[in-house]
């Protein structure tokens, strides 16, 4: 065998493993996805029983949560998560959301408390001159969002203490239909006028109307509370099934251009051999000949 053929089979060796590890990456990407959705879809029924029991609450206290009226938002803390990720290999999932949430923050730096989760996003987001005020790791499955909403809420308790004077926005990719993903924006604090006057309008799923026990105030502030928990939680989940669709897109490609350059590859490989094998015969029907 010629060098070229042994650098050929060396090469077509490596491809092969590159491609073992890029199926895996896309067996695990995909199993992934599908425990972060389902997630999604679970969170969903708490979240209806939040909003049940916000709908009950505003309604016995007829009163509305927002913002003083001489305060506008530029002079109100700006509490932001950004929701990014730890690995790599996601194609431009870490720049799409840091570029969606700099477009968003923009005349904000004074006010701004800035939580990054992940350390690529949080790499972006100060290369681009924003100062992070802490950055979470990426949880690397469903049990461990929940303790990573409990640091963020914890980290940020004092200024969420009094919600009325509190600006809290996530940014964060979302799956989305016709693409892998598409970053958006949801803005949990003040809670918004028409949100509040849609719960108090929503009709009451039974023919038992509610009725809070106790100080309607303090069980309001402790539902405002599982608002922030659910949408936090909701939206982390949402971003870890976007990063895994984004790698599983990702691994495709490779995967592809992977088979294709193992078929040029085999392509050379064999008719490098043949050109060899063609080469011995002609060289032992010329000897043959001369003896002869």
């Amino acid at each position: 065998m010629t060098g070229h053929a042994v650098d050929l089979r060396r090469k077509i060796d490596n491809a092969k493993d590159l491609h073992s590890v890029v199926q895996t990456m896309k067996a695990m990407a995909a199993s992934s996805i599908g425990q972060f959705e389902q997630s999604v879809e679970s969170v969903g029924d708490y979240y209806r029983t939040v909003s049940l029991g916000l709908t009950a609450c505003l309604r016995q206290q007829n009163a509305m949560i927002s913002p003083p009226a001489e305060r506008r938002d530029e002079q109100r803390p700006l509490i932001a998560v950004v929701f990014g990720s730890d690995q790599g290999l996601a194609g431009q999932f870490n720049e799409n959301i840091a570029d969606f949430t700099l477009e968003h923050l923009r005349g904000r730096e004074a006010s701004l408390h800035l939580w990054a989760v992940g350390e690529r996003v949080e790499s972006r987001l100060t290369d681009a001159g924003l100062a992070i005020s802490g950055r979470f790791d990426v949880p690397n499955a469903v049990k461990a969002i929940p303790p990573l909403v409990g640091r963020i809420l914890m980290a940020n308790e004092n200024l969420l203490a009094q919600a009325e004077h509190a600006d809290m926005q996530l940014f964060y990719n979302q799956p989305a239909s016709g693409a892998v993903f598409e970053p958006v924006r949801q803005r949990l604090l003040p809670l918004d006028r028409f949100w509040i006057v849609s719960l108090i309008e929503t009709p009451w799923p039974t023919d038992n109307l509610p009725e809070v026990v106790g100080d309607s105030r303090v069980a309001l502030q402790a539902l405002v509370r599982e608002y922030l928990f659910v949408s936090l939680f909701r939206a982390c989940a949402e971003s870890l099934a976007s990063e895994n669709a984004s790698r599983l897109a990702a691994m495709q490609r490779a995967d592809k251009n992977i088979e294709e350059l193992l078929e040029r590859l085999n392509t050379s490989f064999h008719r490098q051999r043949q050109s060899g094998i063609d080469a011995e015969l002609f060289d032992l029907i010329a000897s043959f000949e001369a003896l002869k």
